[in-house]
């Protein structure tokens, strides 16, 4: 945990119907100052999102080596590096040079997001997948957060039903391709 960083609980019920995915779990958030709200929840629906054997959060907000989210199989190889935010084009590059699976959560306009990746090399840039939430989506969960919470996350259907310390918000998990 970096200097001055906030911590943050969350208790989470993960019912991932389209990937046959549930559980319980509970996670201890460190958020860096630097890291904005939104920022440090979209990690968190990726983490839920893409939860499987192995996931962890990577290292610090500006750490270099490992991406925000990552699943490592039992020899300790990466599987899956989950990016957040909008990762430049270079590390992208990195990322699935170094893991069978790259995909990216973002809590912006996707179109934005991808623009600076146009033209630049990014090794099997036709597997990365990015992957947003209606506009105001997380904008509209980011004041329930509280330092303790409890999360209910439900996908159905690409559609993810979220309950964020008894408030129910919806939208649309967004599927991109880098073109």
């Amino acid at each position: 945990m970096a200097i001055g960083s906030t911590m943050y609980t969350f208790d989470v019920q993960l019912a991932d119907t389209d990937r046959g995915v549930y559980d319980d779990y509970s996670l201890r958030v460190a958020r860096h100052p630097s890291e904005t709200d939104a920022y440090m929840l979209t990690r968190i629906l990726a983490y839920g999102l893409e939860f499987a054997e192995g996931i962890a959060f990577g290292g610090s907000v500006s750490s270099t080596d490992e991406p925000a989210v990552l699943v490592r199989d039992l020899t300790g190889l990466i599987t899956a590096w989950i990016e957040v935010g909008a990762p430049d084009a270079e590390r992208l590059h990195l990322a699935t040079r170094q893991a069978e699976r790259t995909v990216v959560y973002t809590h912006r306009d996707p179109a934005k997001v991808m623009a600076p990746w146009a033209d630049k090399r990014i090794h099997r840039a036709e597997d990365v997948r990015v992957y947003s939430f209606d506009p105001g989506f997380i904008e509209s969960a980011v004041p329930l957060i509280e330092r303790r919470n409890t999360l209910t996350l439900t996908v159905t259907e690409r559609v993810l039903y979220l309950d964020l310390n008894g408030t129910t918000l919806t939208t649309t998990v967004h599927e991109h391709e880098i073109t």
